[in-house]
């Protein structure tokens, strides 16, 4: 199967916005509506287009004014910003997204401006390609509706980007001046508009994998729909996807977040990274997250040790004897840490305790195998442990036996790689179509959803093995470690029907969805469609500003409901369009 690769020079490109701006502008060298107006044409704006998906424009230094602040994990703003993830790394470096983690961020912050220009940007590179569609004459009418299912499947996404960001957006469509477009209606209606023309127009198989399908689309909208409640219209469309029969859950919780099992099975939709293709710093390869690797551990060579997991997070996957999870008392005490312990001390990993066994694909901690790097050594390993905590992240670190083939040959971020972002998956429907079952009174069905994904994580073949009994880890000292025990003491349990009230249903999946995909970027999202973002978090604050000391200092971070569950306009646009675009109040 073929992959859409994104070219770094996008000279096919009708036009591009600025980077202060969404203004259309005409860069030099650009080709004409003339030249493009075939159906080659119109196919290399496209894949211009699928760019944008990338969230940077290749324009700035590092491959991509905006490469940090819109990448597809949206790690900034659904993680760092949420009870899952901490910035990582030492206070100084990006520190512009210390405002974004501790809520004191304003209008005037550089990753809300590059956030909203990368969404924008993308959204003109899908306005371009709708207008040379309608100029090509050639093309036939099945032609025209299949790509322009694919250019509104792409403005949609880049919309509801924003507006889960922003909540105050202007919809720009090919028909209008972007310039006069006011952010006072709400746009879900219009978001939803683009996606149904998907659905109805796109085919259920792509021979190139990266394009989106109508079963892409219909995920899309049914979480567009979970955003505004209507869970009959989401549950309709989970229940198309789970019955086209087109998807099973992958037998291991893993294969999700391996190189070697990209576009398989169980996704829905990836968006496809590659590396070594001859693109300068394979800036192709989820740059994006090219800060998110360990330090030179061992001579890895990665970098830069941002978003790490927090404590909250490990906590939330300790269980109970039956295996279920502890939704009330998980934060009462912190499952055992190397906080504070330097490497070559003493720390005696937890195997006691139990856990579910997703913890260990999803965090990096000591005493415990970092996929087939080894043992992970603890404050070695980590950038800077008084600021941001003990953790790695791992879902999308390459493995060692892949450096130099799946991972980059070129530039300073060794980490980037060939790791797919798998924006959409059999999982996420499943457990959203949980969540509608819930919300419309169907609790069993609920919870054959939930355990169904439950199952799965159980499968004891895929529980990290590997116990390591050597408790002082200095660099150079090899560790013993038994392989044929398992790294923790895993145990997770299926929901029996006993209690599985409607109150303790929605909760067993707002925690399935939280475990099931943490570090993914979707958590802050979460919490804010379900209302309970300022509880949640202040109790996250209360706690971890003990932990470590960033949420804490002079000054107390504080999530303040009504106002912080979304980002200001940016400062610069609302100067640029005085008069048109108005800030969201309390900003």
């Amino acid at each position: 199967m073929k992959k859409i690769f994104f070219a770094i020079l996008i000279v096919l490109a009708i036009s591009y916005s600025c980077t202060n701006s969404f203004l259309d502008t005409k860069p030099t060298g650009s080709a004409s509506f003339a030249t493009l107006s075939t159906e080659a044409g119109v196919n290399a704006a496209l894949i211009g287009a699928y760019h944008g998906l990338l969230g940077s424009n290749h324009t700035g230094g590092w491959f991509g004014d905006w490469t940090w602040s819109a990448s597809p994990s949206n790690w900034v703003w659904g993680s760092v910003a949420s009870d899952d993830g901490t910035k990582g790394s030492d206070i100084g470096d990006q520190s512009t997204i210390v405002p974004i983690e501790n809520y004191t961020v304003d209008g005037s912050n550089g990753y809300v401006s590059d956030k909203w220009n990368a969404g924008f940007d993308g959204i003109a590179k899908c306005n371009d390609v709708l207008k040379l569609i309608a100029a090509t004459k050639s093309l036939t009418a099945d032609k025209v509706a299949v790509l322009k299912a694919q250019a509104l499947f792409l403005r949609a996404w880049h919309h509801f980007e924003l507006r889960r960001v922003f909540n105050k957006i202007p919809y720009i469509t090919e028909l209008v001046d972007a310039t006069k477009v006011k952010n006072d209606v709400e746009v879900w209606p219009m978001i939803e508009t683009d996606l149904k023309f998907a659905v109805a127009n796109l085919p259920t198989t792509q021979a190139d994998a990266g394009r989106p399908t109508k079963y892409s689309a219909e995920a899309v909208l049914a979480r567009v729909y979970l955003f505004e409640k209507k869970y009959t219209e989401a549950a309709a469309l989970c229940d198309d996807i789970i019955n086209s029969g087109k998807y099973t859950l992958m037998a291991n919780f893993d294969d999700n977040y391996k190189i070697s099992t990209r576009n398989n099975k169980e996704s829905i939709f990836e968006i496809q990274y590659v590396v070594n293709d001859g693109t300068p710093e394979s800036a192709e390869g989820g740059y994006g997250d090219a800060l998110n690797y360990p330090i030179d551990i061992d001579g890895t060579g990665t970098c830069c040790g941002f978003h790490q997991p927090t404590q909250n997070l490990v906590n939330a996957f300790k269980v109970d004897a039956n295996g279920l999870p502890l939704f009330d008392t998980f934060n009462n005490t912190n499952f055992t840490n190397d906080m504070g312990i330097a490497s070559a001390d003493k720390f005696v990993p937890d195997v006691t305790t139990p856990v579910d066994p997703r913890l260990d694909w999803t965090i990096g901690r000591r005493g415990v195998p970092y996929l087939d790097w080894g043992i992970m050594r603890g404050k070695d390993w980590v950038r800077d442990q008084n600021n941001a905590g003990p953790y790695l992240y791992k879902k999308n670190m390459f493995l060692k036996s892949e450096k130099g083939v799946y991972s980059t040959t070129t530039g300073w971020a060794t980490g980037v790689n060939a790791n797919n972002y798998r924006a959409y998956r059999l999982a996420h429907i499943l457990l959203w179509r949980a969540e509608c079952a819930v919300q419309l009174g169907d609790l069993e069905k609920a919870r054959t959803l939930v355990n169904q994904v439950r199952a799965r994580a159980a499968n004891p073949a895929h529980f990290v093995k590997g116990r390591c009994t050597t408790y002082n880890l200095p660099t150079g000292v090899a560790p013993v470690v038994d392989n044929t025990l398992t790294a923790a003491n895993y145990q997770i349990g299926l929901y029996p029907s006993a209690g599985w009230t409607a109150a303790y249903a929605l909760k067993a999946v707002q925690w399935e969805l939280r475990l099931e995909f943490a570090m993914e970027g979707q958590r802050f999202f979460d919490l804010v469609r379900w209302g309970i973002a300022a509880q949640v978090l202040n109790d996250y604050i209360a706690k971890d500003k003990v932990f470590r000391s960033l949420l804490g200092g002079v000054k107390p971070a504080i999530f303040t409901a009504g106002h912080n569950e979304y980002w200001p306009i940016p400062q610069s646009q609302l100067e640029l369009q005085k008069g048109i675009l108005t800030q969201t109040t309390g900003w």
